[in-house]
């Protein structure tokens, strides 16, 4: 029984137009045009946007508009029922339309459903350099509209109180995998299914209860760049400008959303396997190993 993926993500939020503009703009596709409103990644994922009073959805962790829910895409039905057996044994749990619904140890809910992953035809131009061309006779191309290829990452904060706890619901009942365990900042961890560096980030450094981001990969670098420069053009606001992150090695652009938290266009994350880690450091790596900096800012 293994879990594979992110495949839904909900939110409970104030205003449904403003969010549904948002994720337009964000390049995902609008799937059907009712209640609740869902947008698609290329691979299939939804977000799902619910009025933040409906009352269908887990209790908010905390005020405004928020992450209210993740769904976990399964290999198979009968994983699903293992999981969903492993799951009742220690906590209220609730079964709708062939999917478990249940609320983790911070509050947020969490679901599982059978995976139903699409087929991305997306290209990934080589990157040349001495000794390694990967790209012959082919000049490279403006990306056009950017369309975010999958939702590769989910980042929540927690409480540090029972942050122990909140960690072994997805190791020990799920069986996600711890990669790499930041003593004062959170666990990294990927699903058992996947190969990102880290598919759940548990972080407790701010010692609250919320929505951090969510994150989709793009195709490319390039992808990163015009994908967050389109949303500034469309009125959006960044919230943080390009680098790459120390731990997961991923290419960075992040931009507010007023669902809540923040929604990352990401690019390059280390891909691993059961041989890596879990890595523990005593100090807190530094956040990126560069961020785009510009010699106006001081003039």
């Amino acid at each position: 029984m293994t879990v594979m993926r992110v495949e839904r993500v909900v939110y409970g939020v104030s205003d449904l137009e403003e969010c549904a503009r948002f994720f337009a703009d964000f390049g995902l596709d609008r799937v059907g045009d009712g209640d609740p409103v869902r947008f698609a990644t290329r691979a299939g994922q939804i977000v799902e946007l619910r009025p933040a009073d409906d009352p269908s959805l887990p209790p908010a962790v905390e005020d405004g508009p928020s992450l209210r829910e993740v769904v976990w895409g399964v290999d198979t039905a009968e994983a699903l029922g293992e999981l969903a057996e492993a799951l009742a044994a220690g906590r209220e749990t609730r079964l709708d339309g062939g999917e478990v619904h249940t609320v983790d140890e911070t509050g947020f809910g969490v679901g599982l459903a059978v995976s139903s992953p699409a087929v991305t035809d997306a290209e990934y131009p080589g990157f040349n350099r001495t000794g390694a061309v990967t790209r012959w006779n082919r000049p490279l191309q403006p990306p056009g509209r950017v369309r975010p290829l999958r939702l590769c990452h989910v980042a929540v904060n927690i409480e540090k109180a029972g942050r122990e706890r909140a960690a072994a619901f997805y190791t020990g009942l799920l069986g996600f995998v711890p990669t790499d365990r930041v003593r004062d900042m959170g666990v990294f961890m990927r699903c058992p299914g996947d190969t990102d560096q880290h598919t759940l980030l548990l972080c407790h450094r701010p010692d609250r209860a919320g929505v951090n981001h969510t994150a989709y990969e793009v195709a490319s670098v390039d992808e990163v760049i015009v994908g967050a420069n389109d949303m500034i053009d469309r009125g959006w606001h960044e919230a943080r400008r390009l680098g790459r992150h120390t731990v997961g090695s991923n290419i960075f652009r992040f931009i507010h959303a007023p669902c809540g938290g923040r929604v990352e266009f990401a690019a390059d994350m280390d891909r691993v396997d059961d041989s890596y880690g879990p890595n523990d450091y005593a100090e807190t790596p530094p956040h990126h190993i560069w961020t785009l900096k510009s010699s106006r800012e001081n003039s």
